[in-house]
Protein backbone atom coordinates (compact mmCIF):
# COMPACT_ATOMS: atom_id res chain seq x y z
CA UNK A 1 0.00 0.00 0.00
CA UNK A 2 1.34 3.24 -1.28
CA UNK A 3 -0.09 6.16 1.14
CA UNK A 4 -0.14 9.51 -0.04
CA UNK A 5 2.51 12.54 1.00
CA UNK A 6 -0.80 14.26 2.96
CA UNK A 7 -1.76 11.32 4.99
CA UNK A 8 2.29 10.24 5.59
CA UNK A 9 2.48 14.15 7.30
CA UNK A 10 -0.62 13.41 8.86
CA UNK A 11 0.88 10.65 10.58
CA UNK A 12 3.83 11.98 11.23
CA UNK A 13 1.98 14.86 12.95
CA UNK A 14 0.83 12.02 14.99
CA UNK A 15 3.38 10.17 16.07
CA UNK A 16 5.01 13.73 17.28
CA UNK A 17 2.18 14.40 18.91
CA UNK A 18 2.57 11.12 20.39
CA UNK A 19 6.06 11.34 21.83
CA UNK A 20 5.44 14.78 23.35
CA UNK A 21 2.61 13.19 25.35
CA UNK A 22 5.41 10.22 26.61
CA UNK A 23 7.31 13.59 27.88
CA UNK A 24 5.03 15.37 29.33
CA UNK A 25 3.68 12.33 31.17
CA UNK A 26 7.23 12.36 32.93
CA UNK A 27 7.05 15.92 33.44
CA UNK A 28 3.33 14.66 35.32
CA UNK A 29 5.20 12.09 36.86
CA UNK A 30 7.81 14.34 38.14
CA UNK A 31 4.93 16.70 39.85
CA UNK A 32 3.38 14.17 41.21
CA UNK A 33 6.44 12.58 42.83
CA UNK A 34 7.69 16.32 44.11
CA UNK A 35 4.61 18.14 45.21
CA UNK A 36 3.49 17.68 48.53
CA UNK A 37 -0.11 16.77 47.65
CA UNK A 38 1.00 14.33 45.49
CA UNK A 39 -0.72 16.24 42.45
CA UNK A 40 1.34 17.88 39.27
CA UNK A 41 0.03 21.28 38.47
CA UNK A 42 -3.49 21.46 36.90
CA UNK A 43 -2.03 22.69 33.53
CA UNK A 44 1.07 19.93 33.47
CA UNK A 45 -2.24 17.23 33.33
CA UNK A 46 -4.42 18.79 30.97
CA UNK A 47 -1.13 18.99 28.57
CA UNK A 48 -0.41 15.42 29.05
CA UNK A 49 -4.07 14.40 28.62
CA UNK A 50 -4.62 16.37 25.68
CA UNK A 51 -1.81 15.56 24.07
CA UNK A 52 -2.71 11.61 24.20
CA UNK A 53 -6.15 12.63 23.01
CA UNK A 54 -5.40 14.75 20.01
CA UNK A 55 -2.49 12.24 19.34
CA UNK A 56 -5.52 9.65 18.11
CA UNK A 57 -7.51 12.43 17.25
CA UNK A 58 -4.35 13.01 14.15
CA UNK A 59 -4.47 9.51 13.77
CA UNK A 60 -8.22 9.29 12.96
CA UNK A 61 -7.69 12.64 10.75
CA UNK A 62 -5.16 10.60 8.82
CA UNK A 63 -7.85 8.20 8.31
CA UNK A 64 -9.83 10.76 6.33
CA UNK A 65 -7.03 12.86 4.62
CA UNK A 66 -6.22 8.78 3.21
CA UNK A 67 -9.77 8.17 1.84
CA UNK A 68 -10.97 11.74 0.60
CA UNK A 69 -11.08 12.46 -2.74
CA UNK A 70 -9.97 15.78 -2.73
CA UNK A 71 -7.01 16.77 -3.95
CA UNK A 72 -3.71 16.35 -1.38
CA UNK A 73 -3.01 19.91 -1.24
CA UNK A 74 -6.87 20.25 0.30
CA UNK A 75 -6.24 17.60 2.37
CA UNK A 76 -2.96 18.63 3.54
CA UNK A 77 -4.24 21.76 4.04
CA UNK A 78 -7.25 20.52 6.31
CA UNK A 79 -5.38 18.59 8.15
CA UNK A 80 -2.24 21.16 8.80
CA UNK A 81 -5.36 23.40 10.13
CA UNK A 82 -6.08 21.20 12.53
CA UNK A 83 -2.70 19.58 13.61
CA UNK A 84 -2.02 23.33 13.94
CA UNK A 85 -4.84 24.68 16.60
CA UNK A 86 -3.72 20.88 18.06
CA UNK A 87 -0.47 21.63 19.06
CA UNK A 88 -1.26 25.31 19.92
CA UNK A 89 -3.83 24.58 22.69
CA UNK A 90 -1.03 21.69 23.56
CA UNK A 91 1.29 24.26 23.78
CA UNK A 92 -0.30 26.64 25.64
CA UNK A 93 -1.29 24.30 28.29
CA UNK A 94 2.45 23.72 28.87
CA UNK A 95 2.91 27.21 29.11
CA UNK A 96 0.68 28.07 31.69
CA UNK A 97 1.94 24.47 33.51
CA UNK A 98 5.81 25.61 33.26
CA UNK A 99 4.48 29.31 34.89
CA UNK A 100 1.96 27.80 37.35
CA UNK A 101 0.08 30.95 36.53
CA UNK A 102 -3.40 29.76 36.43
CA UNK A 103 -5.43 26.83 36.93
CA UNK A 104 -8.48 27.72 35.06
CA UNK A 105 -6.90 30.45 32.00
CA UNK A 106 -10.79 30.96 31.54
CA UNK A 107 -10.95 32.86 34.67
CA UNK A 108 -10.22 35.94 32.99
CA UNK A 109 -10.26 35.71 29.22
CA UNK A 110 -8.65 38.40 27.35
CA UNK A 111 -9.57 39.64 23.73
CA UNK A 112 -6.50 37.25 22.59
CA UNK A 113 -8.08 34.13 24.25
CA UNK A 114 -11.31 35.08 22.88
CA UNK A 115 -10.20 35.62 19.13
CA UNK A 116 -8.12 32.40 19.04
CA UNK A 117 -10.95 30.14 21.05
CA UNK A 118 -13.15 31.88 17.63
CA UNK A 119 -10.52 31.05 15.31
CA UNK A 120 -10.09 27.35 16.82
CA UNK A 121 -13.67 26.70 16.78
CA UNK A 122 -14.15 27.53 13.17
CA UNK A 123 -11.11 26.18 12.05
CA UNK A 124 -11.11 23.05 13.82
CA UNK A 125 -14.59 21.91 12.82
CA UNK A 126 -14.60 23.50 9.20
CA UNK A 127 -11.50 21.91 8.43
CA UNK A 128 -12.67 18.52 10.00
CA UNK A 129 -15.89 19.43 7.72
CA UNK A 130 -13.94 19.69 4.52
CA UNK A 131 -12.34 16.03 4.95
CA UNK A 132 -15.47 14.57 5.97
CA UNK A 133 -17.23 15.78 2.48
CA UNK A 134 -14.19 14.55 0.53
CA UNK A 135 -14.60 11.35 2.57
CA UNK A 136 -18.64 10.96 1.65
CA UNK A 137 -17.98 12.04 -1.76
CA UNK A 138 -14.99 9.19 -2.17
CA UNK A 139 -16.29 6.61 -0.26
CA UNK A 140 -19.75 6.51 -0.55
CA UNK A 141 -21.67 8.38 -3.08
Amino acid sequence: MTLGLDTRLTLLAAGLIFLLALVLGAWKYHGMRTSPDHLAHPYVDIAHRSALMYAFATLLVSVFVELSDWAGAVNATCAGILVFFFVAAIGSYIVHGARRDTTNQFARPDAALRVSMIALTVGEIGAFAVLLAGFVAGQLV
